[in-house]
């Protein structure tokens, strides 16, 4: 028997989807049929009970997101994969990077401003970069969406390998 907790991806893909899977089969089991799939167009990689899926070089951009996997064993026997969808980790500390930086810069060029307004001083030029500094979270927030849409296709196809590796080893069972 085989319960699921996720639904088929929809058309609108949120930030770092998660999901979970209750399977029947133990986790060892599980993890090697993933190292099985190896030669897929996949780079698959495993440490401990996590499976890290995601493109090899020459199908991979810049956007292309990756399959994190987590493989847990049950008390009834059977096992849990929790699931998350996320971009590169490179790419995801960069953007945190970008966005503490920007809202570091907002906050002391408001302190600045505030101090200079107390002080009696030009101020205006302040307010102009908290603005500049708003205006780089929203260009931020566009790329951002730029890329997830990008790679839409992409964390569909990464889905749908990981059903096939399930299903495949769902039949093996029969």
């Amino acid at each position: 028997m085989i319960k699921t907790d996720v639904n088929p991806l929809s058309n609108e893909i949120v930030l770092r989807p998660r999901f979970n899977l209750e399977r029947g089969e133990a986790k060892e089991v599980l993890l090697e049929a993933f190292e099985r799939h190896e030669g897929a167009p996949y780079h698959i990689r495993r440490m401990d009970d996590h499976v890290f899926i995601k493109f090899k070089t020459e199908d991979a951009h810049f956007w292309s997101p990756q399959l994190h996997l987590e493989i847990v064993e049950e008390e009834d026997g059977g096992s849990r994969i929790y699931g998350l969808f996320g971009p590169n980790p490179t790419l995801w500390t960069f953007f945190m990077f970008l966005h503490f930086g920007v809202a570091t810069l907002f906050i002391i060029f408001g302190i600045w401003a505030y101090s200079s307004a107390v002080l009696n001083k030009p101020y205006g030029w302040l307010l102009g970069a908290m603005g500049g500094m708003v205006a780089l979270w929203f260009i931020f927030y566009a790329m951002g969406r730029a890329g997830k849409k990008k790679g839409k296709p992409q964390m569909k196809e990464l889905h749908t390998f990981l059903m096939g590796v399930l299903k495949d080893k769902a039949m093996a069972q029969d």
